[in-house]
């Protein structure tokens, strides 16, 4: 979910990891220990029993389980099913006050004996601040054997006490028009994919949002629309995918086009159709260092609801924007990132994009192109999975972000 909190400031202060089998202490010693034992047997047996039992490794501590996470966390586990680890920490925020947030990221493989196959993923995140605020949902890729099959997935549910700024960017760029209002959603996304040519895969693709805004403080805002929207999609997807690793790619391609239909006969009140476009490019410069490129457009035609616009900001994009102040049918926006690696488990990287809201390409104006720009730091949490702080200013707007993976 692309949810950012504004002038937000993210402390991380606790880390802890769900260690699944604890590995034996000095095992090279152990050893010894045993064929001093078997010598020793015959003569002392009560040397040998004392000898057995130093064989038995000791339980590490939970200090030693913490020490473990910053020295082994990132480091490929291929004798695991599954390698699954927790970070978290507390928050504060202007919009949601104090609070606690925790991510999660598990690797696996559905062939293990296919080791040159890059691992399926699956990040889980959750938040509570004492605003009122609470959020929690999964995302993830599954990779089936050989690569044949694909499933993307996102589910979330969250509560935002958030603000809304009206459509359009003449009522968008006016800070008078911000006003408050409640917003709770429920998202479930899944497509199935089936790799037709060599990093090339398409299948069915579906989609269900409900979305309830509450306590408006302002609802002419709205232009007359209902506050809860109740939407129902379904369409196809195609996706080049040519990176190397999904969550943190250092070379390739990924090209992913949905089209999606909202029909009257699927339930919806609002019929309208959406196309997404999404082109990122990575390219290694020198070493250590990775470019990212990344281009976006989402295109919204018919009856729109307001809750299903074009929203501008969030983790991932435009970073640094309050998501949804920047709102309308269509969107474009461009950015540029160089990732660079400093030390063991530390990065760090920089970005500068470019986004517009409009209403159709005929009212589409170049002067209404909002800038971004930011720069952030990277921990590597599990083997090319990075958590993120990122400090992202726009036009009149900055604030910090922390997420886990890249934001492209």
């Amino acid at each position: 979910m692309n949810r950012h909190y504004s002038h937000s400031l993210a402390i991380i202060l606790l880390v802890w990891t769900i260690a699944l089998r604890p590995a034996a202490a000095f095992p090279a010693a152990a050893d010894s220990t045993a064929a001093a034992a078997v010598t020793d047997s015959t003569a002392n047996p009560a040397a040998a029993d004392r000898a057995a039992e130093d064989t038995v490794p000791a339980k590490p501590t939970g200090w030693q389980r913490f020490k473990r996470f910053f020295t082994e966390s990132n480091q490929e586990k291929r004798h695991k099913k599954f390698d699954f680890s927790i970070i978290g920490g507390p928050f504060y925020s202007n919009d949601t006050k104090v609070g606690l947030g925790i991510v999660a990221s598990g690797l696996y493989r559905m062939d293990r004996s296919d080791t040159l196959l890059q691992p399926s993923n699956v990040s889980l995140f959750s938040s509570v601040a004492t605003s009122g605020f609470y959020m929690v949902g999964i995302r993830g890729t599954n990779i089936f054997p050989k690569d044949r099959y694909r499933i993307n997935y996102l589910l979330y549910t969250f509560s935002f006490p958030s603000a809304f700024w009206g459509i359009g960017y003449d009522m968008n760029k006016d800070n008078a028009n911000a006003s408050r209002y409640t917003r709770k959603q429920n998202q479930v996304k899944v497509d199935f994919q089936f790799r037709v040519a060599r990093n090339l895969y398409i299948g069915p693709i579906a989609s269900f949002d409900y979305v309830d805004g509450l306590r408006f403080a302002r609802p002419e805002l709205l232009e007359g629309q209902n506050p809860s929207v109740l939407s129902f999609g379904m369409g196809f997807v195609v996706n080049y995918d040519s990176r190397d690793v999904m969550t943190n790619a250092y070379r390739g391609w990924y090209v992913r086009l949905e089209q999606y239909a909202n029909p009257g006969w699927l339930g919806n009140r609002h019929v309208y159709g959406r196309t997404d476009l999404i082109v990122d490019y990575y390219q290694q410069l020198w070493k250590g260092a990775v470019l990212a490129f990344d281009f976006h457009t989402q295109q919204n035609y018919g009856d729109v609801p307001w809750a299903m616009l074009a929203k501008m900001g969030g983790s991932y994009r435009m970073r640094g924007y309050y998501e949804g102040r920047y709102r309308d049918d269509n969107l474009t926006e461009i950015q540029m990132e160089l990732r660079q690696h400093i030390y063991n488990r530390h990065g760090i990287a920089a970005w500068v994009g470019a986004g517009n809201v409009y209403k159709n390409f005929q009212t589409f104006r170049w002067d209404h192109t909002l800038p971004n720009y930011g720069i952030g730091y990277r921990w590597e949490f599990k083997k090319r999975v990075n958590v993120r702080l990122d400090y992202g200013f726009g036009k009149g707007q900055n604030g910090f972000l922390f997420q886990i993976n890249e934001a492209f």
